[in-house]
Formats: C-alpha cells, sequence, structure tokens
C-alpha cells in the first residue's frame, strides 16, 4: 500500500498516564508528578503521543494557568505571547480572561441551524487565529453518569495515509479557516466579541481567520500532520471550489471514518482528570451522548507565538 511515510510510529494508542502525587515535577504545580516525563530527549510525550490524561488532579484554576505558562516556556514561547482569550470569553467572567468555560448547559442553548452529524464536531483548537494553539489543558468538574467522552485523532497518521504523491501535492498548498459563527453566538448571548489581543499580538481583530498550510510539520518532533480540520477549515487554496470541496471531504474522512487512529478517554468521577494536548498534531471532538445532563469545565490553550510557514 502506498503511505506518504511509514518511518514514525503510530503516535495516539500509546498514552503516556500521569497520577496525583503529593510533590512538583519540572516546575509545574505542586500535586502533579509524572510517572513518565513531560520532558525526554528535549522532546514531549505529548507531542509525540498527540494526548496524555493527568488523572484525579487536584488543580485549580491558577495552577492549569501556571501549567499552561511552563508548557509554554518549555516550548520557547515569546515573551509577549500568553495564553489564549477565546474570542467569546465574557468580560466579567468569574474565570478570568485565559480561561474557557465548557458549559453543556448553554450549549444546549445554541439555536442556530447546526448540524446533527456528530463527525462535524472535529476540530484542532483556534485555528481561526493567525497563531493557533500550540497545546491546550482541559480539567472537566462536573461530568454526566455516562457519556460526555473526548475523542482525539492522530493527524501524524491522516497524514501518514496519504500517498506520497497526493502528499507532495498538498505540502505546497495553503488552507483558508475561519469561525464567523463565534460572532452569531456572541450576538445570542449578549457578549461582546474580544477583538483586543487574544494572546499572541498577532490574534486580534473581528475577522476571526487565517490562512494556514495543510500540511504542518510539528517542531517539537519534525513530525508531518494534517493540518486542517472539519470545525474551521473552509477551503483549500490554488484550486477550484469544487477541488477543495472534494479534498476536504476526504481529508475530513481521514479522521472521522478511521477509528484506528482515534483514542477517547472517560472522566472519572472525583476530584478532576486532565488531559493536555498538542493541537498541531492532533484534532479532537466531544462525545454528545449525556441528553440532558451537566458536563462543565474549563479549557485553557497556549501557544509559542509564531506565525506558520
Amino acid at each position: 500500500m502506498l503511505y506518504a511515510r511509514n518511518t514514525v510510529p503510530r503516535a495516539i494508542p500509546a498514552l503516556c498516564i500521569y497520577h496525583r502525587a503529593p510533590s512538583a515535577a519540572l516546575g509545574v504545580p505542586s500535586g502533579i508528578t509524572p510517572s513518565c516525563s513531560l520532558v525526554g530527549s528535549g522532546r514531549y510525550p505529548v507531542s509525540q503521543r498527540g494526548v496524555v490524561f493527568l488523572r484525579a488532579q487536584d488543580l485549580d484554576i491558577e495552577g492549569q494557568k501556571s501549567l499552561g505558562r511552563k508548557l509554554g516556556e518549555l516550548s520557547g514561547k515569546p515573551k509577549d505571547s500568553t495564553l489564549h482569550v477565546h474570542p467569546t470569553t465574557e468580560i466579567t467572567s468569574s474565570k478570568g480572561d485565559e480561561i474557557s468555560i465548557i458549559n453543556s448547559e448553554r450549549q444546549s442553548r445554541n439555536v442556530g441551524d447546526t448540524s446533527r452529524l456528530a463527525s462535524h464536531h472535529w476540530h484542532s483548537d483556534i485555528t481561526f487565529e493567525p497563531v493557533p494553539s500550540d497545546y491546550a489543558i482541559l480539567k472537566l468538574h462536573t461530568i454526566p453518569e455516562s457519556g460526555g467522552d473526548t475523542v482525539w485523532a492522530s493527524a501524524y497518521e491522516a497524514y501518514s495515509r496519504l500517498s506520497p504523491e497526493l502528499a507532495k501535492f498538498l505540502e505546497g498548498k495553503e488552507a483558508f479557516h475561519e469561525a464567523g459563527f463565534f460572532r452569531k453566538e456572541a450576538e445570542q448571548y449578549g457578549i461582546e466579541l474580544r477583538t483586543g489581543q487574544r494572546g499572541s499580538p498577532l490574534n486580534q481583530g473581528p475577522s476571526l481567520s487565517a490562512i494556514h498550510p495543510v500540511i504542518r510539520v510539528n517542531p517539537v518532533t519534525g513530525w508531518k500532520g494534517l493540518f486542517v480540520n472539519q470545525g474551521f477549515t473552509r477551503r483549500i487554496l490554488g484550486v477550484t471550489k469544487d477541488e477543495s470541496d472534494f479534498l476536504l471531504d476526504y481529508l475530513t474522512k481521514l479522521v472521522t471514518n478511521n477509528h484506528d487512529l482515534q483514542v477517547g478517554t472517560n472522566y472519572a468521577p472525583g476530584i478532576g482528570d486532565i488531559a493536555i494536548w498538542d493541537n498541531r498534531s492532533t484534532q479532537h471532538s466531544a462525545t454528545f451522548d449525556y441528553d440532558n445532563a451537566h458536563r462543565v469545565g474549563r479549557q485553557g490553550s497556549l501557544h509559542r507565538g509564531e506565525t506558520l510557514l
């Protein structure tokens, strides 16, 4: 079978599990000690594996932000780049600017004409920004009795399933990403859209759109990955609209129709599990299978501060 490359091991299934412990490690907040190093041989397991889970972590909001900043420092973020501020974060949010609230009750009030296909929820975080997210940290503190899991997919493995000729063609292409629906969401909820600096100085203004390469190299691992997603990618540039639609449909199916490059986690009741993932090399989707039960948590995203070349 012709694959674009087969030298990089499939990243997602081998997960590094972190357990709660009383001491700090690598400068991250006390209470988190990893069973395998966050930084090994100069590379993050989270970037190699795509996502890691930290079970039963007693981590408050400030600790979550501190962990995000530490990851940013270790990965070489510029001093003028902070944690991301989501464009729909309320100015009066009790959690602060740099934390996005995940709330199923608010999501259920979305009266827009949304798709009922679960596959449409796959995305990489904030690719509508000129400087998108490197890493994201999610902690759910209110979970349903069952359901509400999150699923991740490996962009490395999706890329590896391209033929060499198609991979070569796509490596020279860029795609347009946008999230105009957040403007409508802000209007619906009576929220003032955040148009000032949203983490990186390059992330500001009302357009919520950016152009990124279709194939992206993760600077931590040096591995190539597919960097288009169902949530925000609208068009591949340099081809006709029909060709773009055809290509995006196929590239989307590489993620949504291949369960063997996906991994999921169920959130255990109690103190609260944490997931950390690399948005440069994964996509993810929540699983909306919990009816009217509540699913509430908080997420922070960080970025190194450079535009993509």
